[in-house]
């Protein structure tokens, strides 16, 4: 075990899963705040059940700690929120901006995941992942292309982002203990794509389509159609283009 910061590190050649080895770890906790990383991983797993393809010299990496469950809805802002703020650090220069609820768009691509499990002991683990220097298709009913940070012209390596990532989780978890979730939530809304916008958001039954409006208190996204805001759970926004406005 290495150590950044507070974060015990544990650093692998080749994993099934990061989030695994986390969530194995969580049984009994070998340090309060920890880190998972690989190489390589084999059996990466996203969103809804879908198969994160895991591509060498990209970061593969899962933090554990101890987290009231019932509050995971909060930490999915501070994840993606720190996450943004890492990447901005080493390409300043990419319009980047979060969509909700927890991707990165870097020049309107898709470049990084997010996945929030249970683990032992009242630990929730993050696992996150980021294209640096290749970028899997996503197949064709995909929302987004797939982007990497080598092909929109920055280089970096995944310790780099690692350890960027920590130090901004770390802001952002502090911010959220000490002022609460409205903080976070406003931070988040001002790196966010599309507010006030209309877009459609796929459900796994339906399709919803309005105007994005924000988020509520437990990060529920906030849709306005036919004169009323509803409150959406779960599911993929697509932006509408102009041009589709007018059909």
């Amino acid at each position: 075990m290495k150590k950044i910061g507070k974060w015990g590190w544990f650093d692998f050649e080749e994993l099934g899963s990061t989030n695994d080895k986390a969530v194995a770890f969580s049984q009994q906790p070998p340090t309060p705040f920890y880190v998972v990383t690989a190489k390589r991983q084999t059996k990466g797993r996203g969103r809804r059940g879908r198969e994160w393809i895991s591509c060498d010299g990209n970061l593969f990496m899962s933090v554990g700690l101890p987290f009231e469950v019932k509050n995971i809805g909060h930490l999915v802002f501070i994840v993606s929120l720190s996450l943004f703020f890492a990447i901005k650090r080493v390409a300043p220069q990419i319009p980047l901006f979060l969509k909700w609820p927890n991707d990165l768009l870097a020049a309107n691509q898709k470049i990084s995941g997010i996945l929030l499990e249970k683990g032992e002991n009242d630990y929730i683990i993050a696992g996150i992942g980021v294209n640096i220097v290749s970028a899997p298709e996503l197949g064709e009913n995909a929302s987004y292309r797939s982007a990497c940070l080598n092909s929109l012209g920055v280089d970096a390596d995944r310790t780099e982002i690692l350890k960027y990532f920590l130090h901004e989780f770390d802001v952002y978890l502090h911010l959220w203990k000490e002022q609460g979730f409205g903080s976070v939530k406003q931070k988040w809304l001002e790196n966010v794509q599309g507010l006030g916008a209309e877009i459609i958001v796929n459900g796994e039954k339906e399709k919803i389509r309005g105007v994005f409006r924000g988020v509520d208190e437990n990060g529920l996204l906030l849709l306005e159609r036919h004169d009323e805001v509803i409150k959406v759970f779960a599911g993929d926004i697509v932006y509408v283009q102009k041009d589709e406005k007018k059909k």
